[in-house]
């Protein structure tokens, strides 16, 4: 039962949070130049897309309060905590990824460790040291070949 409590808290605050990043993300994509004077129509705006994606992301949001509150299982008092140890490890390598690696390396080289060491650290323990090396390794070089040219030849989106 503390699975599930812990499961419909996380629901519910996780929810909450990307509600809050949606609407934060739509008021600024509605507050974006949309160069009228240069003939931009409604598609070509620069906020249209983020606008959208924060809309999703919105409603994912709700579904997540809904799903939350229909588990509505009793506050345990044993249950898990939000913030454990594995939400602090990811949340340490997302900082570090975002403000030393991509500040002081290539994005491929940044990405790849990255990706690499969060898959390392959440792997399974009982897997051998060495399989888990090889196997977050890969992982990480794969990730960010296939992220980098995603955005540099698909997308168009220039990396740092």
């Amino acid at each position: 039962m503390s699975k599930a409590s812990s499961s419909s808290r996380s629901d519910l605050w996780g929810g909450f949070c990307w509600v809050a990043v949606g609407a934060f993300i739509l008021m600024e994509s509605i507050r974006m130049e949309r160069f009228d004077n240069m003939g931009a129509t409604l598609y070509t705006y620069p906020g249209f897309v983020p606008g959208i994606i924060s809309c999703v992301i919105v409603l994912l949001g709700l579904f997540m309060i809904l799903r939350g509150i229909q588990n509505k299982v009793a506050s345990d008092p044993n249950a898990e905590t939000l913030f454990n140890r594995r939400f602090a490890i990811s949340l340490a390598c997302m900082l570090v990824f975002s403000l030393v690696l991509l500040a002081h390396a290539h994005f491929l080289v940044a990405t790849a460790l990255f990706v690499g060491v969060f898959t390392f650290l959440f792997a399974n323990a009982e897997t051998p040291l060495l399989k888990r090396l090889i196997s977050a390794s890969i992982n990480g070089v794969i990730s960010s070949c296939v992220v980098f040219f995603l955005f540099q030849e698909v997308f168009l989106v220039r990396l740092p």
